[in-house]
C-alpha cells in the first residue's frame, strides 16, 4: 500500500492532527484527500451561497444616488469626491462612531457640490448573527449624524447564514441597501436615514469623472470569489460585458477613471491573507474585455495597506494601485512595516495599523486616494496615492 493510500485511508479512520486539516507544508496536489478535499479552497467552495439576481440591471448613475441637480452641480466643480471603508459592525460609543463623526466633519452645508457625494462601504456592515435587528445598533445609530448617503457591497459577513436566525443569504443587506423604494426602515426608529435602492450587490455606479464597480465576492472568510459553481457565473459574465462597454466608450475617447472594488482583497499582508484565486477571476474578466481598472478597494483586513501591481496589459505598461481599507471600526489588526517590499508583480508600498477611511477625488484627468487616520477626535492623513489617466 502506498504511502498516499495509506494517509487517505487514515484521514476517514482517525481523528486529524490538526483541527485545520490543511495545516501542513505539502503542496496541495500532493496532500491525502480528506472528507473536506485537498486544500481549504475546496471547503470553501462548497459552503459558498447564491448571488441574489439584481432587481434591474445593475446600473446606478450619481443622479440616482443625490439627485440630477446635485449631480450636476457637483459635475461642474470638476471634482468627485467621496469617502470608503469597510468593516464597521460596531455601534456608535465605539471607533466605528468616531470614524462617522470624523466623516462628517468634511461636509460643507454651504458648498454641498465640494462635500463627499456619498461613502461607499467596502463590505461588511454588519457582524454576527440577527442582522435584522442589529442595523439599528451597528449601522443606522453609528452614521445618524453623517449627512451623506451610503451604498455598499456585502462582505462575508453580510452573507453569512445562521439556522433560524439568518436563514437567508444577504437578507438584512437587500432590505437596507437595495429596497425597492427608499424609505426610512423600521428598525431606523426616529433616526432618518433613507434605505438605499441599489439594483443589487454587485453594480456600476456611472459617475462624473469615474466609473466605480462593486462586485460580491461572497461568504468565505477566505479566499473571495466572484464566481463559481455555487454562486454562479451571472456576476462575471455581468463584469466582463460592463468592462467591454466602458472599453467601448474610451475608444471613442470618452475616458474616465475606473475604479474595481471587492470586499476580499488580492493582495493582503496582514489580518487576513490576499486572494490569489480572486484575483485570477478578475483578471480574466479584465482580458475578455480589454480593460483593466486604474484602482482597486478592498476591506476584509482590519488593516490600511497599499500595493502597486506593475504588469503589462494590451501592450501597456501598467502601475495599478490596490488598497486595502477595512479600518472602519470593528478592529483594528497589526500589519508590517510596508517598504516597497516587492513579490511578484506588484510591491507593498504603504501601511498602517488603526482606524479611519479613505477620502477619493476624482476629476478629468486623475483619482486620488487619502487614507485619513481616526483616533478620537483627531484625524491625520497617513497616505495618499494618486493616479493619472
Amino acid at each position: 500500500m502506498s504511502t498516499a493510500t495509506r494517509q487517505t485511508s487514515r484521514s476517514k479512520l482517525e481523528p486529524l492532527r490538526f483541527a485545520h486539516p490543511f495545516f501542513t507544508p505539502t503542496p496541495p496536489d500532493r496532500r491525502p484527500t480528506t472528507p473536506f478535499g485537498r486544500r481549504m479552497m475546496d471547503h470553501v467552495q462548497e459552503h459558498l451561497q447564491p448571488i441574489p439576481r439584481p432587481k434591474r440591471p445593475p446600473m446606478m448613475t450619481l443622479a440616482d444616488i443625490v439627485g440630477a441637480q446635485n449631480a450636476t452641480d457637483i459635475e461642474q466643480s470638476g471634482t468627485l469626491r467621496f469617502h470608503s471603508v469597510g468593516d464597521t459592525g460596531r455601534g456608535a460609543d465605539s471607533p466605528q462612531g468616531e470614524v462617522a463623526n470624523a466623516m462628517a466633519g468634511d461636509f460643507d452645508v454651504s458648498h454641498p457640490a465640494r462635500s463627499p457625494a456619498f461613502f461607499f462601504h467596502l463590505g461588511d456592515v454588519i457582524y454576527g448573527h440577527s442582522k435584522d435587528q442589529q442595523y439599528r445598533q451597528e449601522f443606522y445609530e453609528p452614521y445618524m449624524h453623517y449627512p451623506g448617503k451610503i451604498i455598499a457591497i456585502p462582505g462575508n459577513h453580510d452573507g453569512e447564514v445562521f439556522p433560524q436566525k439568518d436563514p437567508v443569504t444577504l437578507r438584512a443587506f437587500l432590505a437596507n441597501f437595495c429596497a425597492a423604494t427608499a424609505q426610512v426602515p423600521p428598525i431606523a426608529g426616529t433616526i432618518f436615514r433613507q434605505t438605499m435602492t441599489q439594483p443589487g450587490v454587485y453594480w456600476r455606479l456611472d459617475a462624473p469623472f469615474v466609473d466605480v464597480i462593486g462586485l460580491y465576492s461572497n461568504v468565505g472568510e477566505g479566499p473571495g470569489f466572484i464566481s463559481g459553481p455555487i454562486p454562479g457565473q451571472a456576476q462575471k459574465t455581468w463584469l466582463v460585458s460592463m468592462l467591454r462597454t466602458i472599453g467601448k466608450a474610451r475608444a471613442t475617447g470618452k475616458r474616465k477613471g475606473l475604479i474595481l472594488a471587492t470586499h476580499h482583497p488580492p493582495f493582503s499582508n496582514a489580518g487576513h491573507a490576499g486572494s490569489p484565486e480572486l484575483l485570477q477571476d478578475l483578471d480574466d474578466a479584465c482580458d475578455q474585455a480589454g480593460v483593466m481598472p486604474d484602482l482597486f478597494l478592498a476591506g476584509h483586513s482590519h488593516t490600511y495597506q497599499r500595493y502597486t501591481r506593475r504588469i503589462t496589459f494590451a501592450g501597456k505598461k501598467l502601475e495599478v494601485p490596490f488598497v486595502v481599507a477595512g479600518i472602519g471600526g470593528i478592529n483594528d489588526q497589526p500589519v508590517p512595516n510596508a517598504t516597497g517590499q516587492i513579490s511578484g508583480d506588484h510591491s507593498f508600498d504603504a501601511s498602517h495599523q488603526g482606524f479611519g477611511y479613505l477620502l477619493v477625488e476624482a476629476t478629468a484627468t486623475n483619482v486620488e486616494v487619502r487614507a485619513i487616520d481616526v483616533g478620537g477626535t483627531q484625524k491625520a492623513e497617513v497616505d495618499h496615492v494618486r493616479v493619472n489617466f
